[in-house]
Formats: C-alpha cells, sequence, structure tokens
C-alpha cells in the first residue's frame, strides 16, 4: 500500500499541482500529458479489490475516476482508512483503553471502526502485547498472575531466562527436571568444636578439631603436638569412671559422634596400644580352635581364618562358658555362650547351640564392647577379666548393661577380638592396612624416626680395620660388656678431667636410668601389670621399676603369650663397683641403659627379646 500512494504521489506532484496553489484555476485538460500515466498506475492498484478491502479503502475510492481525480481527495481517503484501521486494532485489543490518533486526540469516527471490525483477521494474545500500542500495566500484570496460578508446582518461581525457547500462551509448561539432573545442594563446611583429652600421668589439653575428624586424626594431632614418636600405636580411650568401663575407639569413628553419647564424667584418654592390630599379624594365637566353629571348611591356615571373619558370608562362631550378671541380681552365672553375626546368645541346655535353646543375650548393632577396670570392687565379679556390652546411647541404666566375665585374659582377648571382627569386619582391616600405605608413600626426610626398641638391631665389632657381624652369642654378650666397662672408664675419666658433675659415676649410674620413658617408678605390682594390659597384651611388652621388696633392687616387668610375668634386677659388687644383672651375676651391666640396650638384642635367659616399652607421655 506504501508504495502505490509513494507512486501516486510522485506522479501528481510531478504533472498536476495541488489545489488551493496558484495554478488551481486553470484545470488539466485532457491534453496533459502525464494524466493517462496516472490513471493507468491507479488501475493497476485498483486490479486486486482484496487486497484493498483488506487494507480498509472505501468504497468511495475507488468509484472516483470518472468525477475528475485530485491529490487532496486521495490523501483524504487514506487519513480515512487508516484511523478506521487504528479504531479497529484498539477496540479489539482491549475494551479498557481508548485508541488515539496520530494527532493525540481520541477517535470520534466509530461506525468506520465497526464497518472494518468484519474485516480485521483475529490475533493471538501475544501478538495483541507485541504491537506498538499504549497498554496499562493493570491488566497485563492480572493475566501474569492468572497465569502463574496454572502453573505446575514443581517448577521454581524465578522468570524465565530464555522466552525465545517457549511456545505461545496456549503452550503447556515445560517438565520439571528429574532430581538426579538437578546439582546437589552444597555441602556445609565442618564446623569446629573443642574437645578435652587427658593423659596417664592426669594432664589433660584442650584441642580444636573439626566436626568430621576421626580417631586416627586425633591422635596423630595430638602426637605431633607432644613431640611423641609416631609409630601408629596412639589410640584414643573412651573412659568411664562411674561405670569402671573404658573403650579404645576405632580409628575410623568420629570423635564428636562419640563424644554426644559420653555422660558428662566420662573422658577421653590418650594412651598406647600395641595390640590394637596384632591378631592381623598372628592370628592363631587369638582364636583358639577349642573356641572358634565355622560354617565352612577351613585349612586352618592364618589367611584362611581372616578371610572367613572378614566375609560377610562365611559364618565364624565363638563359643565357650562365661559368667554372666544376672539382671537385677549380684550374682554371677555360668553360661555357655555363643556368639554369631546376629547377636550373643546363651544355651538354656548345656552346650546345645539348637534354635530352641539358643536364647539372645546381647544384639551388637547399636553397642560397643567395653572392658571392666573394676569388676571386682563395683560389680562383684569372680576374677579382673571382665567385658560389658553397653547401648550406644548418652543416658543409660545399669540394668542396659550386660557384664561378662572370662575364665583367663587370652579367653577375654580372644571374645573381644571377635567382638570387633563381627562388627567392623572390613573397616577393621583398611584401619590396618592405612599406616603401611602411607608410610610407602612417605619420601625418606618424611619418615617418622622409630625408637631403638623397633630396629633390627645386630652385634657389630669394629676392632679391626672393617666391621663385621658378630654371630656367636656368646661372643656378642662378651662384645657387650667390654663396650660397657669402656663406657663406664671413658665417662669416669671424663667427669675427673672436667670436674664439672657434682655426682659420683657410681651415682650417676645408680639414677641415670630415671630419664628414660621405660622407667616408671615405685610403682606396685598390680599397677605394673594394670599398665601392661592397658597398653597392649603383645609379646615383648615391658617397663622397669623399683623393687618394693628390695630398696636397692629393681624389677622388669615383661609380656609373653598374653601372660605378665616379673623378673627381678639385682645389684652386686665386683672390685668394689656396683653392677645390674638379670642371672644371680652370670651376665653384669654397668647401668640399666646398657642392660636394657642388651636384652633388646638378646633374649638371654628371657622369654623373648624386650620389644616395645610402656610410656607415659605429659599432654
Amino acid at each position: 500500500m506504501r508504495s502505490a500512494v509513494h507512486a501516486l504521489g510522485t506522479a501528481g506532484f510531478a504533472s498536476c499541482p495541488p489545489a488551493g496553489s496558484a495554478h488551481a484555476a486553470t484545470p488539466c485538460g485532457e491534453g496533459c500529458a502525464s494524466r493517462p500515466a496516472l490513471q493507468d498506475k491507479v488501475g493497476q492498484s485498483s486490479s486486486k479489490p482484496q487486497n484493498l478491502a483488506r487494507t480498509g479503502f472505501s468504497s468511495q475510492s475507488r468509484s472516483q475516476p470518472e468525477h475528475g481525480f485530485g491529490l487532496q481527495l486521495l490523501m483524504n481517503d487514506i487519513n480515512s482508512s487508516l484511523e478506521s484501521l487504528n479504531s479497529a486494532c484498539n477496540m479489539q485489543s482491549d475494551t479498557d483503553t481508548v485508541p488515539l490518533l496520530q494527532n493525540g486526540q481520541h477517535a470520534s469516527n466509530q461506525p468506520a471502526a465497526s464497518s472494518s471490525r468484519s474485516l480485521q483477521p483475529q490475533a493471538s494474545p501475544r501478538q495483541k502485547v507485541q504491537r506498538s500500542q499504549p497498554v496499562h500495566i493493570l491488566p497485563i500484570r492480572r493475566l501474569q498472575e492468572e497465569d502463574q496460578q496454572f502453573r505446575t508446582s514443581s517448577l521454581p518461581a524465578i522468570p524465565n531466562p530464555f522466552p525465545e525457547l517457549c511456545g505461545g500462551a496456549g503452550s503447556p509448561p515445560p517438565a520439571a527436571a528429574p532430581p538426579s539432573s538437578l546439582p546437589p545442594p552444597p555441602s556445609q563446611p565442618p564446623t569446629k568444636q573443642d574437645v578435652k583429652v587427658f593423659s596417664e600421668d592426669g594432664t589433660s589439653k584442650v584441642v580444636e578439631i573439626l566436626t568430621d575428624m576421626t580417631a586416627r586424626d586425633l591422635c596423630q594431632l595430638l602426637v605431633y603436638k607432644s613431640h611423641c614418636v609416631d609409630d601408629n600405636s596412639w589410640t584414643l580411650v573412651e573412659h568411664h569412671p562411674q561405670l569402671g568401663l573404658e573403650r579404645c575407639l576405632e580409628d575410623h569413628e568420629i570423635v564428636v559422634q562419640v563424644e554426644s553419647t559420653m555422660p558428662s564424667e566420662s573422658k577421653f584418654l590418650f594412651r598406647k596400644n600395641y595390640a590394637k592390630y596384632e591378631f592381623f599379624k598372628n592370628p592363631v594365637n587369638f582364636f583358639p580352635d577349642q573356641m572358634v566353629t565355622w560354617c565352612q571348611q577351613s585349612n586352618g591356615s592364618q589367611a584362611q581364618l581372616l578371610q572367613n571373619f572378614l566375609n560377610s558370608s562365611s559364618c565364624p562362631e565363638i563359643q565357650g562358658f562365661l559368667q554372666v550378671k544376672e539382671l537385677g541380681r549380684k550374682s554371677w552365672k555360668k553360661l555357655y555362650v555363643c556368639l554369631r553375626r546376629s547377636g550373643l546368645y546363651y544355651s538354656t541346655k548345656g552346650t546345645s547351640k539348637e534354635p530352641r535353646h539358643l536364647q539372645l543375650l546381647a544384639d551388637l548393632e547399636e553397642s560397643s564392647i567395653f572392658y571392666l577396670i573394676a569388676g571386682k570392687k563395683q560389680y562383684n565379679a569372680p576374677n579382673d577379666h571382665g567385658m560389658c556390652i553397653k547401648p550406644n546411647k548418652a543416658k543409660i541404666e545399669m540394668k542396659e548393661l550386660r557384664l561378662l566375665c572370662a575364665e583367663d585374659e587370652q579367653i577375654r582377648t580372644c571374645w573381644m577380638t571377635a567382638f570387633r571382627l563381627l562388627k567392623y569386619g572390613m573397616l577393621l582391616y583398611q584401619n590396618y592396612r592405612i599406616p603401611q600405605q602411607r608410610k610407602a608413600l612417605l619420601s625418606p626426610f618424611n619418615t617418622p624416626v622409630r625408637s631403638v626398641s623397633e630396629n633390627s638391631l645386630v652385634a657389630m665389632d669394629f676392632s679391626g680395620q672393617t666391621g663385621r657381624v658378630i654371630d656367636n652369642p656368646a661372643e656378642a654378650q662378651s662384645a657387650a660388656l667390654e663396650e660397657g666397662h669402656a663406657w663406664r672408664k671413658r665417662s669416669t675419666r671424663m667427669n675427673i678431667l672436667s670436674s664439672q658433675s657434682p655426682l659420683h659415676p657410681s651415682t650417676l649410674n645408680s639414677v641415670i636410668h630415671r630419664t628414660q620413658h621405660w622407667f616408671h617408678g615405685r610403682i606396685s605390682r598390680e599397677e605394673s601389670h594394670r599398665i601392661i594390659k592397658q597398653q597392649g597384651l603383645v609379646d615383648g611388652l615391658f617397663l622397669l621399676r623399683d623393687s618394693q621388696s628390695n630398696p636397692k633392687a629393681f624389677v622388669l616387668t615383661l609380656c609373653h603369650h598374653q601372660k605378665i610375668k616379673n623378673f627381678q634386677i639385682l645389684p652386686c659388687e665386683d672390685d668394689g663397683q656396683t653392677f645390674f644383672t638379670l642371672d644371680d651375676g652370670n651376665t653384669k651391666f654397668s647401668d640399666l641403659i646398657q642392660l636394657v640396650d642388651f636384652y633388646q638384642l638378646n633374649k638371654g635367659v628371657l622369654p623373648c627379646k624386650l620389644k616395645h616399652h610402656c610410656i607415659r607421655v605429659a599432654l
């Protein structure tokens, strides 16, 4: 339409002057050169009446050629057609809005709008909104609120950042994304919490830890802060003084979670435990044949023994007689007890393990196994080899504790190890392998320093030009004696030359051992046995203490085959000098440090070599 109007206007301005001009009085005659061309263009533009009807031209504009053609009349017809088009569009868009003309006044030609409304095709709501017309905000906002009500509840109430990807107003909303494709919520960082830890000598330290820190991580932190040797034998102990119970936390347990179930009077202890994973090294000593029954045939090897325990499909059973405290009474009763993966059962008829004779004694799923540290005094236990199955909750009553007592320490160790393996299984083996894997990844500069008692030492002879290993034990013993005498002579000569030490050499030899970690001073026999049991009944665990019967003697307390033995160290004089001996003077040592060093290399009269020493660290 615009191209036709432009053509008409150009032709008219070129050939005919407009009405009202100076040449208007002289009408165009028949001899006007451009009138046939103008009529031809008008005839071409009027050859499609359907298109002109759509654009809104009236019938009068199409029937004017016979009355004379004027440009002003043509422009008036075009303006009236455009006004009718605007009126029809505005009245069909929204009844509340009033259309404006090009000059800013309201339209008054209502009949023309009504006549052209039937000719205007229906437009979609989205097309109505997109027209460049003045629109009130309130109806559009109300329409958006109504559209929001029909949305599904699964869609998030946020504006669509890609409106061009959506369909029309009648298209259904997109389906919600599946939960698996949604990004996971951001995990909250672990918070910090203060934990108070005590040592064996009563000192304590408050450590700030993360809420997801395990018992192994806390032990390594305490080792670093206390400047100890990290030999992977340190452990965290859950101690309940009022109940007389304690247990070693597993390395994978979360410290904060365990602390949340402990009463206010309970506390954590930082202690050595050499027997934590000793059953992985020598399981035969921990599980006697008469106490273990397998559902699958085993060839008796150590690997098969551990595999049956760690495999959840196998059914190892531990059975034997235990003293069980009756609920609500102070008396104990001897029962035949069977430990299975489903729980701990006792037999109501002798040693029968038929299902009709077995009764559930305790469930191990939500419980932990503890040592009784004062069974005789507090619970009237028949001996000191007691155990307790305690539920894992903050507030418990005495009637909820299941108290057990074994005949000796080896049987109790077997039961305690079986409880741990059946409850945690492969987790224990992973905890046992983690230090070894870390050690393999560490560089030689980061490898922790090992104590002398844990090194594989041999006797050497450096008297010749080259050193040699002494294989003969008798020669090694004489070499050690000779080295001890030479060391004593050198120390005496240095004291005489310097005259700095106020102590006599003999006095120095009698007190120098008090600076060593393995010397525990004046403790009783019972206390030394308790320390040995706490730090693990492994072969070669030892300590030295003062003798209670002889003020000048000392006692070596040693563990062998889960039994504790005591050996007296007596002083003897030779040539006016004092020596120490374990074998009635056959082997003499100038001081206790030399004696311990010798028996770490040679067992001599002892049942085994000295391997691990009991240690107490002040936090």
